[in-house]
């Protein structure tokens, strides 16, 4: 079946969808610069400019030890710490812990213009029930003060504490202005995706089922919109794109498709077509990625190399039934029907007119791969392709969230390794290290930048905060 064209109303929406086709656009261009300063054999080329150092020829320059343990950076870069786990915030709620994944969007003022110095950013909350951490009702009768129609499990008195919280940034001043709770009672929100629309798609990690402990089922996807002003996401579960431990996902500005990863050990890798893109409460079909002519394919490259880095894979997309899956079985049904496994699919970013992906425990080694999905015009000749395989924790280690920069290099969060890094892989595989945890060997997560390209924000989920990165990211 052809993929359509999709057609976007016009206003808010819009507006939304222009800047993030600009988004994908600059991280075209970044990679269209790059190859043609490579094919004229030019060392000032674009991703020189941008980044070149006397000590690391692709990337930012050495790490330099941060006096306060904190954060290493290179030379001329530096953070700010904000909205930490356990502070109140605007709307008197607390700031909940376990900070994942964010996606950052145009602030636009009242009569449709946007606003060049601030950055509204959604963030994630990967709390689950077993974690011993703070959730957003941490005040004595915070409760009472929402309407439980905005709360999507109540949890028989004990509500779920994931969900999201949206935060306006200055980055002109290098500060936070407004910071609030956007959707309650989810849980595990780990990872998700922006949309055209202005609006978050976050996702939650568990598979859990109602009964003693919940009043709800979930692993579902909810769409949180980006607003100016504190207000609360309606609580509706996506139950179209499936029940499943949903990841990281990201949507083709063109069809309107959005692509979803599993963060389980014998994953796989999905689709939602959509019927209306604009509306995705309408249903449309869920699809599993298959290898052409080699159904059930293992991608993990555990015990054997079945698949080289740069070599591209047919894909056909094969329909998947009973996508609430009560069992939590929808991924051993999908590869008993010829889906390909994948190892602990994460981090997912659309850019280059690609969906890339990384599968954190694949490879020798159990390192980690980053894949990327190569969408066709008709839908039928879609293509699959390993990206980076290091096989080398020196190098890369573990990768999860994962974003794209200005300049059309991947910046990867490092999950696990001590301590982790922020990695930056340029489209001919390099990599470089943009920054350190020396504060604690908690994951990277959320890295995203501000529109206006100045800033890169990101997590350091345990304890708890969010930091701003600025410095001379174009020389």
């Amino acid at each position: 079946m052809k993929n359509a064209a999709v057609s976007y109303p016009l206003g808010m929406d819009s507006i939304s969808r222009r800047h993030f086709l600009a988004r994908s656009s600059s991280v075209a261009l970044g990679f269209t610069g790059l190859s043609a300063s490579l094919a004229r054999g030019s060392t000032a080329g674009l991703l020189d400019a941008l980044i070149r150092s006397d000590d690391d020829p692709i990337g930012l320059g050495p790490l330099i030890r941060d006096p306060k343990g904190i954060l290493d950076l290179p030379a001329g870069f530096r953070y700010t710490i904000f909205s930490k786990i356990g502070e109140q915030m605007d709307d008197g709620f607390h700031v909940p812990g376990k900070h994942d994944a964010m996606g950052a969007f145009p602030f636009i003022n009242d009569d449709g213009s946007i606003d060049p110095d601030r950055t509204i950013i959604i963030r994630n909350h990967e709390i689950e029930d077993a974690h011993k951490t703070t959730g957003p009702f941490k005040a004595k009768g915070s409760l009472d003060r929402i309407d439980r129609s905005k709360i999507y499990d109540a949890g028989h008195g004990r509500p779920s504490r994931g969900g999201t919280t949206t935060m306006i940034y200055n980055t002109k001043s290098q500060t936070l202005e407004q910071h609030w709770l956007s959707l309650a009672g989810t849980e595990r929100n780990c990872a998700g995706g922006i949309t055209p629309r202005n609006s978050w798609l976050t996702c939650e990690e568990t598979a859990a089922v109602k009964g003693e402990r919940f009043e709800q089922d979930h692993g579902f996807v909810f769409e949180v919109p980006a607003t100016t002003s504190p207000s609360l996401a309606e609580p509706r579960p996506i139950k179209a794109m499936g029940r499943f431990m949903h990841e990281a996902c990201c949507t083709d500005p063109k069809t309107g498709i959005v692509y979803m990863t599993e963060d389980r050990h014998d994953g796989l890798i999905y689709r939602f077509v959509p019927n209306d893109a604009t509306d995705l409460h309408a249903g449309g079909r869920l699809e599993a990625l298959s290898i052409v002519g080699v159904p059930s394919f293992d991608t993990r490259n555990w015990d054997r190399q079945s698949v080289q880095v740069g070599q591209k894979l047919a894909v056909r997309w094969i329909p998947l039934d009973d996508i609430l899956a009560p069992k939590d079985d929808l991924r051993y049904r999908g590869f008993d029907d010829g889906a390909a496994r994948f190892a602990r699919g994460e981090g997912m970013w659309w850019g280059n007119e690609s969906a890339y992906f990384a599968a954190t425990t694949g490879g020798e080694g159990y390192h980690g791969q980053l894949w990327r999905i190569i969408p066709s015009d008709d839908g039928l000749h879609d293509l699959l392709d390993l990206f980076i395989e290091p096989n080398d924790p020196s190098v890369l280690e573990r990768a999860d969230n994962i974003t794209f920069s200005p300049w059309g290099d991947i910046v990867v969060c490092e999950d696990e390794n001590k301590p982790p890094h922020l990695v930056g892989v340029t489209m001919e595989g390099a990599l470089y290290r943009i920054a350190r945890n020396e504060a604690s060997n908690s994951e990277f997560a959320g890295a995203v930048f501000s529109l206006d390209g100045s800033t890169l924000f990101v997590n350091l989920q345990n304890p708890g905060w969010t930091l701003a990165i600025v410095g001379p990211w174009k020389q």
